[in-house]
């Protein structure tokens, strides 16, 4: 008998699938960084030949992971929190996309909590005893529906783009 490798789960056609380049521009990263957090297994979208394309969650998970590194997480504490996120998120943020309300990540790196009620957050962040870092999983999601909305750019902007950066 053949090993025949594990295929990943195939995306819905009506699920939109997003370029490292939009990933980058979304999460305010570069190129090199996803690159970086794709070989290192930090989040791993799926390929097309040499391109990555990634799912609406891991656009989500993305931006919180650059939002825990601009507040000087450490790698290992953001792979907790991930760890954390896809455990919890994959019941909850069907909610979150639906506007259902808000969903914040409250964490000091060690303690991490998945908030939809204000007061227990106000709770959480009052009585922790170092500090406590807010990351609004609604706002990531909110950005996802704002980038849909944008024209797409044409070929030539592209290009152009390409040759300043480049």
């Amino acid at each position: 008998m053949f090993k025949t490798k594990k295929a990943r789960p195939e995306v819905s056609a009506v699920e939109k699938s997003y370029s490292s380049s939009e990933v980058a521009d979304l999460a305010g990263v570069s190129l090199r960084q996803l690159q970086w957090w794709d070989e290192r297994k930090v989040v791993s979208p799926r390929h097309e030949g040499h391109r990555r394309v990634y799912a609406p969650a891991e656009v989500v998970e993305i931006t919180v992971i650059a939002e825990l590194r601009r507040k000087g997480f450490s790698l290992q504490k953001i792979r907790r929190v991930l760890r954390f996120l896809q455990r919890e998120m994959g019941r909850r943020l069907a909610e979150v996309l639906d506007g259902a309300g808000d969903l914040h990540l409250v964490t000091d790196g060690k303690s991490i909590y998945l908030e939809d009620h204000r007061d227990r957050i106000i709770d959480l962040l009052k009585n922790a005893r170092q500090p406590m870092f807010l990351v609004c999983v609604s706002d990531q999601v909110r950005r996802l529906g704002e980038n849909d909305r944008k024209p797409v750019r044409s070929e030539g902007a592209m290009a152009a783009r390409r040759a300043r950066v480049g």
